[in-house]
């Protein structure tokens, strides 16, 4: 017989999903995946975009939902697709204000799916976007800790508002620098897996007040729910963890969190 897995734990506090992917959720609708959510306290969510053809999807996810909002950017695996013409989309939606983000925009050497120079070119022509309309990113970088340090160092002193290495599973000096700089860390499902101590080192030697909880839904499902379908309803199980690494209750994790959240996106002048 199999073991059940345990319930969705509820904490009556607010929560703000600052990482999930709603146009790519295929069990259940919009509707049904987002009262599932609020059910546990979700009270707010970013849905991200990724390449040119999701850009007016998540404008419109945000536009039919309150509680919803997007992010516009070209991820590295579609950097070979980001041109001027993707670049003026950007441009003239990032103004509304169910925008809190350019993203998901950075470096992916691992997989590789652009060319390196592209991909470097589509993060820098990105950062500079946020730079001229003053608003905070939501960056993937995976291998490419160098590169993305060097980028970093140069773009983010004349950002106005920094944001969000989100999925965090980079290396200490990578995470020193960003939260010097002004960043948050993104941490998600991974912290759950038994082989990511890496990622838990992050989380205990990282300042609460640098920490934004996320799911990158539907991908990388937390403990106990490996092999289901991710969703922002499995967000407290990243906050227990994060609570259980740090060895603080997880009330303060929740609390902490949403203001960190709160700060980064939605306190923009």
């Amino acid at each position: 017989m199999s073991k059940k897995r345990r319930e969705i734990p509820q904490f009556d506090l607010p929560m703000i999903e600052t990482h999930f992917h709603l146009d790519y959720l295929k069990e259940g609708s919009a509707h049904e995946i987002l009262e599932q959510a609020r059910a546990v306290g979700v009270e707010r969510f970013m849905t991200i975009a990724v390449a040119p053809d999701n850009l007016m999807k998540v404008l419109a996810l945000a536009d039919e939902h309150e509680d919803v909002y997007a992010t516009l950017g070209i991820h590295p695996h579609e950097a070979d697709h980001f041109n001027n013409e993707v670049e003026a989309i950007i441009r003239q939606h990032c103004v509304g204000d169910k925008v809190v983000a350019i993203g998901e925009i950075g470096l992916d050497y691992y997989y590789e799916h652009s060319d390196r120079a592209a991909q470097q070119h589509a993060f820098k022509q990105q950062l500079q976007i946020a730079i001229d309309h003053q608003m905070p990113v939501v960056i993937h970088t995976r291998e490419a800790d160098e590169d993305t340090i060097a980028i970093l160092s140069e773009y983010a002193p004349k950002m106005a508002h920094k944001g969000v290495i989100h999925s965090f599973t980079s290396g200490a000096e990578l995470a020193k620098l960003a939260v010097e700089l002004g960043f948050c860390l993104g941490i998600n499902g991974i912290v759950t897996f038994n082989k990511a101590d890496n990622v838990r080192d992050i989380v205990a030697q990282t300042p609460l007040s640098s920490l934004l909880l996320e799911t990158d839904a539907p991908f990388l499902t937390p403990v106990p729910y490996r092999g289901a379908e991710n969703a922002p309803k499995f967000l407290p199980f990243v906050a227990e963890k994060i609570a259980q690494v740090k060895q603080i209750s997880v009330e303060e994790v929740i609390q902490q969190t949403y203001h960190n959240a709160q700060r980064t996106f939605f306190e923009r002048t």
